[in-house]
C-alpha cells in the first residue's frame, strides 16, 4: 500500500490493506524494551490527541472502543474468550486512557497472555472433535453471523461451537471437487489448527505491542495505524522497490484473508479471474504445498503470497459471488506501469448501437491518479502524470476530427495524486475550485484549478464504481457539482474521505537530529470536502443514473468499516454552474436506461445473481446436513453457470470491452448528447 503525505490523497482504497511486492531480506531493528514501548504509547497519545483529524481526546470513549477493538482484533469469530473473559476485561473500559497515556501496557499483555490459554484449550477440543466421528444426516446448523452472535456463557457452550466448527470443516471437504480423503481432510485439519498455535506462540512482545497501539488508533478511524520499527523497516523497503507479487492488496475480516483491491497492470489483474471480494482459504509454499491460511495473519500470508516474478503461486479462493472454491495459479510478475496509464480510444455508436445517427465518442480509461513527484521537482520536461496523459488523449481526440462526448472511466480507480485529481479537473472546468480540505485545527482551505482555459468543453459523461475513490471522488465530485457532467455508474463511489500521513515517533523526542527508531504513527489528518460544502466520507459521490451490478452489493465502501468517520458537510464555496445537468435531463435519461435494462437478458442474469448474493449475505447459519449443503451446492453452481455480462473484468484487453453493461453506459452517453443538442436548439 503506498502511503502519501498530506499534499497528496491515499494512492489506495485506504482501508486496512497490504499491497503484496517482493521485499529483500534484511537486518530488522531488535525489540524495544518494556520501559520504551511504555515511552512510545505516551508519544503516541500525545500524537494522536494533537494530529487526528477529529480532535478527540482519548477518553473513556475511546478506552471503551479500544476495548472492542482488541478483542475483535483476537477473536473476530467468538471462538476463543469466554463471557466471564470479556466481562473481566470490561472493567477496563474506563481504565485504559490514563493507564496508555502513563505508558502501561499491562491490559494488551494480560489479554493476549488469556488469548493463549484459551487457544491451547480450544485447539486440543478441536483435535478431539477432528478424530471424532460425525453423523452429517442429522439436522442441524452453525451460526455464521458472529456480529450478533453473544460470547459463550461457559466452556460447553464453546465445546459445541467448536463440534460444529469442526464438522463444518470436515463437510467442506467432502464436497469439494478434488475428492479429499477423509483420512487426508482430517490430516489437514490437524495441521492448521496445530499452525494456528504455533504461529499465535510465535508472537513475541514487539508484535502485541503494535497490535494493541494499532486497535487504539483504528479506534479513531480505520485508516489510522502504528507501525514497529520492523514493520516501519519493511514499510520502508516497499517504497524503494518496483512493485512485484501478483498485483492485489488484502484485508483481514473475521479470521479471513480478503481481497480488497486488484493493482493495475499486476498479476491478478492481467490472468482477470482474483476479485475484490474473494476470501483467499489456502496458498502455496515454497515448496508447492498448499498452506491452510485461515485465521492467519495477514503479514504472514502475505509473506506466502509475495516472490519474485516469474515465479508461481497458487490460491485457493471462496468467490465473493459464493460459487464454488477454486484454485487460481498465478505467475508473480512486476506491475507494468504502461497498464496502469491513461488510454484513449474513439467509438463510433454504430459500431456497438443501433443508434439513427453515427455519434463519436471518446473513451478516456484513467486506472489511477500518478504522479512522478521526483520527476516534476527535478524540473524534467516529460515527467509522468495523469493530467498530462489526458491531455495527450484529449489533444488526439481533436487530431482525428474530434467527438461527440468524452466518457471518463474511473471504474476501480482507487485514488492517487491529490494533484493530478485537481490538474485533471482543469481539462474540464476553467479556473475555480476543486476541493476544500479541513485540517486539524479545523481550518479549511481551498484548492483550485489556477490554469485558465480548458482542453474540451463538450458533452461529459463520467463512469464511476465502488472502488472510485478519494482522488477519484474528487474529480468526480468537481464534475457533478459544476453540473459540467453526468455521474453514471455503482449507487455511489467508496467514500473514502480522509488523508493519512506517515509521522516518526522518534522524531517526537529529537526533531532535528537523527532520531531514535520507534517506529511511526499512519494517521488520519486531513479531511477532503466537494465545492458543494459535502463530504466524501461514507456517502461518497452519488450517481445520476446507476445500473445494476454484483460489485455495488459488496461491503467495499468506506461505511462497512469498523469507527469510520462520518459525513458531514462544510460551507461551500462559490463556483461556476455549466447546467449541463439538469434535473429534468436525468429524469429523462434514467427512464430511457431503466426500460433497456429491463429488457435486457444479461441484466436480468445480474438481477438474479444480485438477489441470490443477498439472500446468502442475510443468512445467520448453515446447514451442517451434508444431502442439505451438497443440494444447495449443486443449485448455486447451476446458477453459476449463468454468463453474467457485468463490468467487473480486470483482464487486461480492449480498454472499453463490447459487453452489455458497457453498451448501456454507451447508450446513456449517446441518449445525453441528444438532449443537449435538443436543449440548445430549442433555446435558439
Amino acid at each position: 500500500m503506498k502511503f502519501t503525505p498530506p499534499s497528496r490523497a491515499s494512492s489506495t482504497l485506504g482501508i486496512a490493506m497490504i499491497l503484496l511486492v517482493a521485499l529483500v531480506t534484511t537486518t530488522l531493528p531488535g525489540q524495544q524494551t518494556a520501559t520504551q514501548r511504555g515511552n512510545i504509547a505516551k508519544l503516541v497519545c500525545q500524537m494522536i490527541e494533537a494530529n487526528h483529524i477529529s480532535q478527540q481526546p482519548i477518553d473513556d470513549r475511546v478506552a471503551s472502543r479500544l476495548v472492542d477493538q482488541f478483542i475483535k482484533d483476537l477473536d473476530p469469530q467468538k471462538m476463543y474468550f469466554l463471557q466471564s473473559d470479556i466481562a473481566r476485561f470490561n472493567k477496563y473500559r474506563t481504565e485504559l486512557d490514563e493507564q496508555l497515556k502513563a505508558g502501561n501496557l499491562d491490559f494488551a499483555y494480560e489479554v493476549f497472555s488469556l488469548f493463549l490459554k484459551r487457544l491451547d484449550e480450544r485447539i486440543a477440543k478441536a483435535r478431539e472433535f477432528i478424530d471424532a466421528p460425525h453423523d452429517f444426516t442429522v439436522n442441524e446448523t452453525m451460526e455464521i453471523d458472529a456480529k450478533d452472535m453473544p460470547w459463550a456463557a461457559d466452556v460447553a457452550s464453546l465445546d459445541e461451537r467448536w463440534r460444529k466448527r469442526i464438522k463444518y470443516d470436515l463437510l467442506l471437504f467432502r464436497l469439494d471437487k478434488d475428492k479429499t480423503s477423509e483420512a487426508e481432510a482430517r490430516k489437514r485439519l490437524d495441521k492448521r489448527y496445530k499452525t494456528i498455535r504455533d504461529t499465535m506462540h510465535k508472537t513475541d512482545d514487539d508484535e502485541i505491542f503494535e497490535m494493541y497501539l494499532t486497535a487504539l488508533c483504528t479506534s479513531f478511524d480505520p485508516h489510522s495505524s502504528y507501525m514497529a520499527p520492523r514493520t516501519l523497516e519493511d514499510f520502508r523497503i516497499q517504497m524503494e522497490l518496483s512493485l512485484e507479487g501478483i498485483g492485489a492488496a488484502l484485508r483481514t475480516e473475521e479470521g479471513y484473508t480478503i481481497v480488497a483491491q486488484i493493482v493495475p497492470g499486476g498479476a491478478a489483474a492481467l490472468d482477470g479471474r482474483l476479485k475484490p471480494g474473494d476470501k483467499i482459504i489456502e496458498v502455496s509454499n515454497d515448496k508447492g504445498e498448499m498452506t491452510d491460511v485461515v485465521e492467519m495473519k495477514l503479514t504472514k500470508v502475505v509473506d506466502l503470497i509475495r516472490g519474485k516474478s516469474g515465479t508461481i503461486v497458487k490460491l485457493k479462493v471462496i468467490p465473493a459471488s459464493g460459487a464454488e472454491r477454486v484454485v487460481y495459479e498465478l505467475t508473480r510478475q512486476k506491475v507494468e506501469l504502461k497498464s496502469a496509464e491513461v488510454k484513449g480510444e474513439i467509438l463510433r455508436t454504430n459500431d456497438r448501437l443501433k443508434t439513427e445517427d453515427n455519434l463519436r465518442l471518446g473513451i478516456v480509461h484513467i486506472p489511477s491518479f500518478y504522479r512522478d513527484f521526483r520527476g516534476a521537482e527535478n524540473g524534467d520536461n516529460d515527467f509522468k502524470s495523469t493530467s498530462r496523459d489526458v491531455r495527450k488523449v484529449l489533444r488526439d481526440f481533436a487530431a482525428h476530427g474530434g467527438v461527440d462526448c468524452v466518457v471518463v472511466d474511473l471504474r476501480k480507480n482507487g485514488g492517487g495524486a491529490l494533484t493530478e485529481a485537481i490538474e485533471v479537473s482543469g481539462l474540464f472546468v476553467d479556473k475555480g475550485p476543486v476541493v476544500q480540505v479541513k485540517n486539524q485545527k479545523g481550518r479549511i482551505k481551498v484548492l483550485e484549478d489556477e490554469e485558465t482555459g480548458v482542453d474540451y468543453q463538450g458533452p461529459l459523461v463520467v463512469l464511476t464504481d465502488r472502488l472510485s475513490a478519494s482522488a477519484s471522488e474528487i474529480f468526480a465530485g468537481v464534475i457533478k457539482d459544476y453540473g459540467r457532467g453526468l455521474i453514471v455508474g455503482d449507487q455511489t463511489t467508496h467514500g473514502k474521505g480522509t488523508v493519512q500521513s506517515v509521522m516518526n515517533v522518534g522524531r517526537q523526542i529529537l526533531p532535528l537530529l537523527n532520531p531514535p527508531d520507534q517506529g511511526a504513527l499512519k494517521l488520519t489528518i486531513n479531511q477532503f470536502y466537494r465545492v458543494n460544502g459535502d463530504s466524501t466520507q461514507n456517502e461518497g459521490v452519488k450517481s445520476d443514473i446507476a445500473l445494476p451490478s454484483l460489485l455495488d452489493n459488496y461491503d467495499l465502501g468506506e461505511a462497512s468499516l469498523d469507527n469510520a468517520m462520518a459525513f458531514d458537510q462544510i460551507a461551500p464555496a462559490r463556483h461556476t454552474q455549466f447546467g449541463q445537468v439538469k434535473p429534468e435531463f436525468v429524469s429523462e435519461l434514467r427512464e430511457l436506461s431503466r426500460k433497456r435494462v429491463a429488457g435486457n437478458a444479461d441484466f436480468q442474469k445480474t438481477d438474479r445473481e444480485i438477489a441470490r448474493y443477498l439472500a446468502r449475505k442475510k443468512r445467520k447459519n448453515v446447514s451442517l446436513n451434508e444431502e442439505e449443503l451438497r443440494r444447495e451446492r449443486y443449485e448455486e453452481d447451476q446458477k453459476n453457470k449463468e454468463k453474467i455480462d457485468t463490468p467487473d473484468e480486470f483482464a487486461e484487453g480492449p480498454i472499453f470491452p463490447d459487453n452489455s453493461y458497457n453498451n448501456e453506459l454507451l447508450n446513456i452517453a449517446n441518449d445525453y448528447v441528444h438532449l443537449l443538442r435538443e436543449a440548445r436548439t430549442a433555446k435558439k
